[in-house]
């Protein structure tokens, strides 16, 4: 993905500066865990969406200006609407502890916790060589890479809810991923018949994004089982059971057959109806939901995201949907084109458990950044 070039006013130059402020502020034993050695591939590349260990600083262990530190830098990875969301969603941490009763603990002091939200940097942010961060918690994973003076890579980019839909005071309803959802729904109900045969690829939704959690994205791909989205499967008979039992569970609801996950699998050659058989009013309607995904980076580096799908060079972005159409029925839907795979599920906790997730399979992590940077300073 292409950044931005340039010196403090740029994003590159932002992250930079406060990614150096908040380790500058870290004592020994902090840094050991915040600060790692630049790495192309390894743990740079594992990244997660569940309450897991995401490998880093945890705010928890943070004084409260060491925190504010962090966040600083988060937010030089985000728009203002996406900065808004992420601190949303991990506050939803509290909401969702109320909701499953204060029971839940994965193995830890408390399971649902806003503070368990994992800062890491590889390499030197004031050097001349890569470097990147990783900032992830449960429904957040944001991975950026900085080469050359420029922000080079901002997928994956993960952004999920729990509870998707939760109730405020007044009659409007906290919905953190409310436009990626009612864009989408708005879109495949305007769809005639034709259209809705191309892009309808199950009556059934699968249980969560395709994708997964896998670093690279193959051709092929089934849903992964839930215990192998985590770090680690679970030592503990009873935790291991229960992930295990959650995702069974999950799919015997659904009612799941061996042909609705044949029907949503990931192909190299993308599924659903092309944006260049749609209407201009719908392809009007695809650009404002792809904004959604793209308007999560800072302005500059979504302007330039936007450049890649301008004018005609939409037709190639195909719209596929599993499940149903009508609120609170679970649904999922991907958008796939050239350097361009979202993936967005609503099925789990009854239809209010949103999972989104925006890539880039041939650049995720700066994999095409990285082979350039290597031919070029070899040459």
């Amino acid at each position: 993905m292409t950044g931005v070039r340039g010196g403090a006013g740029t994003p590159a130059g932002r992250m930079s500066t406060a990614a150096r402020a908040w380790l500058a502020s870290l004592d020994d034993e902090q840094l050991g865990r915040a600060a790692w050695a630049w790495e192309p591939d390894g743990e740079r590349l594992r990244w997660f969406y569940t309450p897991t260990d995401h490998g880093g600083l945890p705010l928890r262990d943070m004084r409260p200006a060491q925190q504010s530190l962090a966040m600083q830098l988060v937010a030089t990875g985000l728009s203002s609407a996406g900065y808004v969301t992420v601190s949303t969603i991990m506050g939803l941490e509290n909401v969702l502890d109320q909701v499953e009763g204060w029971q839940v603990g994965w193995g830890r002091e408390r399971g649902r916790d806003p503070q368990l939200y994992w800062l890491r940097v590889f390499g030197d942010p004031a050097g001349r060589g890569p470097w990147s961060w990783r900032f992830g918690g449960h429904h957040v994973s944001l991975n950026l890479l900085v080469v050359d003076g420029e922000v080079r890579a901002t997928t994956p980019c993960f952004l999920g809810a729990d509870p998707a839909e939760s109730p405020l005071l007044g009659p409007h309803p906290l919905r953190p991923l409310a436009g990626a959802e009612d864009l989408a729904r708005d879109l495949v109900r305007s769809l005639d018949a034709a259209q809705t045969g191309r892009a309808l690829l199950a009556g059934t939704a699968p249980v969560d994004i395709v994708g997964g959690n896998r670093p690279r994205i193959g051709d092929g791909e089934q849903v992964m089982r839930l215990p192998d989205v985590w770090r680690d499967h679970f030592t503990d008979p009873g935790l291991a059971e229960r992930v295990e039992a959650m995702h069974r569970g999950s799919e015997e609801k659904a009612g799941l057959r061996p042909e609705d996950h044949e029907a949503v699998r990931l192909t190299t050659r993308p599924r659903g109806v092309p944006a260049a058989d749609l209407t201009p009013a719908q392809k009007e309607q695809l650009r404002a939901l792809l904004g959604v995904y793209l308007g999560r980076i800072p302005d500059e580096l979504a302007d330039r995201e936007a450049a890649k799908f301008a004018g005609d060079r939409l037709d190639r972005v195909h719209f596929a949907w599993a499940g149903g159409t009508a609120r609170h029925e679970p649904h999922y839907y991907r958008l796939q084109g050239p350097r361009l795979l979202v993936e967005y599920d609503n099925t789990q906790r009854d239809v209010n458990h949103v999972h989104t997730v925006w890539r880039d399979p041939e650049g995720d992590f700066g994999f095409d950044a990285l082979r350039q940077h290597l031919r070029e300073a070899h040459r």
